[in-house]
Parts: structure tokens; C-alpha cells; sequence
């Protein structure tokens, strides 16, 4: 099929929305639109009609009609089949089928309407798929998922590093013959420095007359310290109440990231009336004997403006992508302004853009099958011999330009095959018993640290140990597209702007 618009229009042909395919002036496609309802026959049961250069494909939708504008020589079999997937999108989004509500959600529908045809043909997907390509997720619960993740990796640090303490004090004093220190306090009581000493209250314990030995702490009269510590216990059941939940209290290879770990948990940034959110998704499968299946990268950038006096704006864009990622820009963004200048402004320079609200205004994407496109190669490499698998994991920078923060490399690991032994690393690891997964976490992977590798022993087979599966977040884009600079369609002033970028994984497996 050749597609030349999708439409929906009043009865009358008057157009509520309208995607061009290809280009056409406003007033070429709503002559075509008001044409449309003079040509039908009422009289008869179609659902197409022709003229010398177009075919009408329409189907009514209560008092709408959802239609299509094709060439004469397109597949009229291919344009039905079309036709049925743009009607069956439009409930997805509007609970009534008005005019009113058409319009309220224009946005939506114009990017559903792209993913289904690109270029005048259509793309093989279906309701679900374009249900899942035009859903968008919300930066700020993964920027809050992110910090809270933080403290508690960083509540679990501080944990292990007092239990190494009063391990250290404790053998000490059982070496000196002196009294074993404990704990005087919980978290609740307030924060103290690495090299400070826990005090031992008198209030807290209990001497022995026959020898020196821990004994828990009374209860606090107000009940909020959190006191680390039963009843008849020593110090050695925190520790192993940390080894039971998982956490690997023994120290392992100093890893190289830990001096210059950047945390992508960062405090939220301070915005301005005009807000920019640049947000990449990759989505990759790749082979676990070298090569690529598939890398695709989604990209868009969003406007909040905040205050009205910012609404008539132009953006300016650089765009120095050389991989061949493809941009598109919102229907109500004049083309030209953009594909000349690199600039976005409204086709209606005196109408501003929609205040208080996250406006999708550019979007790009970038697939490829080329393994050196690829922002983070794994290399597994499991081994079998009589007593089971040796197993090498090795990682490797691919994009020198990127810096992943809190990276997690997760290898499954096989039921009844008991409990990994940790050789050599770089990082940090944790075993998910639940999940059967053996979770390889690096805090930062940049230029400076760009590889790194993982020895462990299991038992099981070759294939037990994959799919291996990646996540990460970075605040550096993958594709080389930024905002240059804002100014006011009147009189050209610059505009005071903030803006915040994500590269997010959406999918990343090696199978």
C-alpha cells in the first residue's frame, strides 16, 4: 500500500485530526477531506470510493468516519486490513467517540497512527505492540527508585562496616581481658563517623562477676532505637543475620570503581519555567558466542514550560549523530523551520505551546546489527569440567563517550546447584537464592574503568548460566542530539532553560 494520509472527520468532512504521510499543504488535504462526503453513495454498502487520482477507505465510527486517502494502485486488500488496526486504535484512547474527545487526545493518537504505518507502508505490528511503543514511564519514579535504592545499599555498607568493628573490638577485648564493647544505641540515635568509637553505657549493661562478656542492651524506655541485638546474643548473630539475608560480610578484591563511583541518585535538579527532559530506552539481544541480533534506540525530548510567558518559544537542536538514527518531529511542528534551520517552533509561530504539561516535541530512533554499536559487551564463558562449571564473565566499554551508573549484570544460576564460590572480581556481588541469580554490581563503567571481570564456580551446565541480563542508568545520551539553546519567537531574547538527560534500559540480554 502507498498511504497518503489517516484522517478522522466529522460526517460533514471537516477534519478533527489529520497524519500526512507524505507531504501535502493544509489546504491540499482538507480539500480531499471536505470532497469525501460528496462522493459517497448512501445508497449503497462500501467501504471505499475512488476518484481519477485517490481512493477514499472509511469506516464509520458512531458519528465519525476513521479514514484513509491512498493511491489508486495501492493494495485495496492491505488497505482494509490497515484500516481495521487504525479503528481499533482509537478506543484505546477515547472512552466516546466525539469530536471533543478527539481532539483531547490528538497527541496520543498522531503517535499511535505513527507507529503503525512509516513511509506510506505499513509496519508489522499489532494493537498490543503499539500499545507498548507509545507508552511513556515516568522519569521521576525511577529518579525516586533510584535514590531510595542508594540508601539502602548505602544503610547495608554502613551495617557491615559497624559488625567488622565490633568484631575487631571484640576480639581485642577478649585478647586484653577487657569487658566486650556493644552497642549503647540504634540507627535512631543519630549518625557517628567510621573511626568513632561506640560507647559502652552503664545504664546499658550488666557486669559479670565471672567473666567479661556481652549481654544485650535494656529496652529503651521510648521504644524508637532500633537496637541491633537479641537477648543472650553476641555480635556474631548480627553478622550471621546479615549472612543469612544474603549480604557477604567477608571482605573481597578492592574494586577499582569504588574511588570514583558517581551516583546517578542524585538530588533533584532545580528546574526552570522551561524544562527540557532528554530520555533514550535501548532495547538490544545479542549472541552468546560474539554478535548482534538487535540494538534499537528510542529516544525523545519532552518540554514543560511552567509559566505562559514562555509559551511562543523556538528551540534550538544540534544534532551531530553520524549512525543514521531517525527524527521525527511532532505534527504541530513546522518541518521546514526544523529541517533548514534545526530549530523547533509551531507551525502557528502566534500559537504557544500547552502549559503545565510534558510535551513530546522531537523523537529519534537508531537500530542497528552492529556489534561496535553496542554501549556494553558481555563476554560469558561458562566451562564444564567433572566437578561442574568454572564460569568467566568479562565486560567491555563499548561507547568511551558513556559513564553507566549502578550497572547490575545478572546471570542465572541453576536450581539445586547450591551456592556459587566467588573467585577473583571487580565490584561486587550478590546471590538472589530467591531468584536464582547471581548479581554482578558495578557502581560506575567509564572510560577510566571500561572492562572488568568475574570468576565463579557452580555446578550445572553451559546453558544454565544464560540469558545474561544487564541494566543501568546514565545521565549521558547514547545518540549525539542536544538542545543548543532557547529563544522567544518575538524579538529573538534568550530564554533561561534547565534540562536533564537519561539513558535508560528497557531490555538488554545476551542469550
Amino acid at each position: 500500500m502507498v498511504l497518503l494520509a489517516a484522517a478522522v472527520c466529522t460526517k460533514s468532512g471537516k477534519a478533527i485530526i489529520s497524519r500526512e504521510v507524505v507531504e501535502m499543504t493544509r489546504s491540499r488535504i482538507e480539500g480531499l477531506l471536505a470532497a469525501f462526503p460528496k462522493l459517497m453513495n448512501t445508497g449503497k454498502q462500501h467501504t471505499f470510493v475512488e476518484t481519477e487520482s485517490v481512493r477514499y477507505v472509511y469506516q464509520p465510527l458512531e458519528k465519525l468516519y476513521m479514514l484513509l486517502i491512498t493511491t489508486k494502485n495501492s493494495n485495496i486488500l492491505e488497505d482494509l486490513e490497515t484500516l481495521r488496526l487504525f479503528s481499533r486504535v482509537i478506543p484505546e484512547y477515547c472512552k466516546v467517540m466525539e469530536e471533543s474527545e478527539i481532539v483531547d487526545q490528538s497527541f496520543p493518537l498522531i503517535f499511535a497512527f505513527d507507529e503503525i504505518v512509516a513511509l506510506g507502508y505499513r509496519e508489522n505490528v499489532n494493537l498490543a505492540q503499539i500499545r507498548t511503543f507509545t507508552e511513556m514511564d515516568s522519569h521521576e519514579e525511577k529518579v525516586f527508585k533510584a535514590v531510595r535504592e542508594s540508601q539502602e545499599r548505602e544503610a547495608i555498607q554502613e551495617m557491615k562496616k559497624k559488625a567488622k568493628e565490633l568484631q575487631a573490638a571484640r576480639r581485642e577485648a577478649e585478647r586484653t581481658g577487657k569487658k566486650t564493647p556493644g552497642f549503647g544505641g540504634g540507627f535512631g540515635g543519630g549518625s557517628r563517623s567510621s573511626g568513632e568509637s561506640v560507647p559502652v553505657m552503664a545504664d546499658d549493661y550488666k557486669p559479670e562477676p565471672s567473666k567479661p562478656t556481652y549481654t544485650a542492651p535494656k529496652p529503651s524506655p521510648s521504644g524508637r532505637a532500633m537496637k541491633l541485638g537479641s537477648k543472650g546474643k553476641d555480635v556474631d548473630h548480627f553478622v550471621d543475620k546479615l549472612v543469612s539475608e544474603g549480604q557477604e560480610v567477608a571482605s573481597t578484591k578492592a574494586s577499582r570503581q569504588s574511588a570514583q563511583a558517581a551516583k546517578i541518585a542524585t538530588p533533584a535538579i532545580h528546574t526552570e519555567s522551561v524544562h527540557l527532559r532528554i530520555e533514550e530506552k535501548v532495547t538490544l539481544t545479542a549472541r552468546r558466542d560474539g554478535g548482534l541480533d538487535n540494538m534499537e534506540i528510542h529516544g525523545m525530548i519532552s518540554l514543560r514550560i511552567s509559566d505562559e510567558q514562555y509559551g511562543k518559544i523556538i528551540i534550538a537542536v544540534e544534532n551531530q549523530e553520524a549512525r543514521g538514527a531517525q527524527i521525527q518531529t511532532h505534527p504541530n511542528v513546522d518541518k521546514k523551520l526544523f529541517q533548514s534551520k534545526s530549530e523547533i517552533g509551531l507551525k502557528n509561530p502566534n500559537k504557544p505551546f500547552p502549559i503545565n504539561n510534558d510535551i513530546g516535541v522531537m523523537r529519534w530512533r537508531l537500530q542497528s546489527s552492529d556489534e561496535s554499536l553496542m554501549p556494553l559487551s558481555i563476554n560469558c564463558w561458562p566451562t564444564e569440567s567433572s566437578d561442574g562449571c568454572d564460569v568467566n564473565v568479562e565486560y567491555e566499554l563499548e561507547q568511551e563517550q558513556l559513564e553507566l551508573n549502578d550497572v547490575v549484570i545478572s546471570i542465572p544460576l541453576p536450581s539445586g546447584g547450591g551456592a556459587p564460590v566467588v573467585g577473583d572480581l571487580d565490584g561486587e556481588y550478590h546471590v538472589d537464592s530467591r531468584r536464582g541469580m547471581l548479581e554482578w554490581r558495578l557502581p560506575v563503567i567509564d572510560a577510566s574503568n571500561k572492562s572488568g571481570s568475574l570468576e565463579f564456580s557452580c555446578h550445572g551446565h553451559s546453558d544454565d548460566f544464560f540469558p545474561v541480563s544487564v541494566s543501568f542508568v546514565s545521565t549521558k545520551s547514547y545518540c549525539d542530539v542536544m538542545v543548543s539553546g532557547i529563544r522567544m519567537v518575538d524579538g529573538g531574547q534568550p530564554v533561561k532553560y534547565s534540562s536533564d538527560t537519561a539513558l535508560l534500559v528497557e531490555k538488554y540480554e545476551i542469550l
